[in-house]
């Protein structure tokens, strides 16, 4: 028992649990499940189908902060990777065509591989601090996002794109099927390879990293490939749910939910050690808290704060100084408690 409230990904799972509880004694509906012409319905069904977009930016968030570092830019990539898509979808003879837009989708995570290789260049070869260059594309990313669009909200009818977010294969969303095969993807590359325990050098020591022979520069270069390749996938996800390249809001506030979710997931950012299954657990988490609001029927002007509520008791709950201060201060109170005194014995006097 002890060394399963010790592991790592005891108290995520355990805050996960927690959500889903509350959300089935407000509302039993929550956990339902139904069946309609063979496809799977249901706000469990709902969040595993809308948390893919934070999904692949918060795998590709994981593999940054490992190496020490962080990438705010992933909110504006996604706005350009939908731009370009979707561009390139209505100046088409035939928008509806998978073709076309198969190459869309192509050049929208194509320019998410060139953004993440651009932060990567300021990182690595111009050893700019990570949150400054990833800032600078923060910053300018929506803009490029609206010269591509011409500075409107760009809308398409296309089925086979809306296919990506709102389809459904052998009765699960297609979404779901993207996501799942990401996180296979970076688990298999990160957790049955060397480059797991490189990336995890790198960001425990680099300069120890860098006297033991590893590239750090690769490795943290890749990183932050990954990390756009990751942020154009989502940015097209989230375009093909609204069928509309929105620039402004296209990942508004993506990076702080995705940065959120792999510290609820106990990868430290600091660098180091991090858990893949730990961020697709905090994901689930922020997903399944908003999901809440909506139940308990917040008003869209108070659920910033029950959010960071929420969130700010889960961020407890996990802390390990937290958990110590509390062992500590019933260890004081057992012994604070006297022992109960034993009876006296009758002592035979001999004459």
């Amino acid at each position: 028992m002890a060394r399963t409230v010790h592991h790592r990904l005891f108290w995520p799972v355990l805050s996960l649990l927690a959500l889903v509880v509350l959300n089935a004694a407000v509302r039993p509906s929550f956990i339902r499940v139904a069946v309609r012409d063979g496809h799977l319905y249901g706000a469990l069904v709902d969040i595993l189908r809308q948390s893919a977009p934070l999904m692949m930016v918060a795998l590709g968030m994981t593999l940054v902060i490992a190496t020490r570092g962080i990438d705010l830019s992933v909110g504006a990539v996604m706005a350009v990777s939908g731009a370009v898509a979707l561009t390139l979808i209505d100046r088409s003879a035939d928008p509806g065509d998978v073709g076309t837009v198969i190459v869309a989708i192509a050049a929208g995570v194509g320019i998410g591989v060139v953004l993440g290789m651009w932060n990567g260049f300021l990182v690595t070869v111009l050893r700019v601090q990570p949150i400054v260059a990833t800032l600078v594309l923060m910053l300018a990313g929506r803009g490029v996002a609206l010269l591509v669009t011409g500075g409107f909200i760009t809308t398409v009818v296309s089925p086979p794109l809306k296919f990506v977010a709102s389809g459904y294969l052998l009765g699960l969303p297609f979404a779901l099927f993207l996501s799942a095969s990401a996180i296979a993807v970076v688990a298999l590359v990160e957790r049955r390879t060397a480059l797991g325990l490189l990336t995890e050098a790198v960001g425990i020591n680099p300069e120890a990293s860098r006297l033991a022979g590893v590239r750090s520069r690769g490795i943290v270069f890749t990183a932050y490939v990954a990390s756009g390749a990751l942020a154009g996938l989502a940015g097209i996800l989230y375009s093909s749910n609204i069928m509309a390249a929105d620039a402004n809001a296209a990942g508004e506030f993506i990076e702080l939910y995705a940065i959120l979710a792999v510290v609820l997931g106990r990868t430290s950012l600091l660098g180091g050690k991090f858990s893949i299954a730990g961020t697709v657990v905090g994901v689930l988490v922020i997903q399944t808290l908003q999901s809440t609001v909506l139940f308990l029927g917040v008003s869209s002007a108070q659920s910033p704060v029950f959010f960071a509520v929420v969130v700010a008791v889960v961020v407890l709950v996990q802390s390990p100084q937290l958990h110590s201060r509390v062992r500590r201060l019933s260890g004081r109170r057992r012994r604070a408690v006297p022992a109960p005194e034993k009876p006296a014995r009758d002592v035979e006097v001999s004459a």
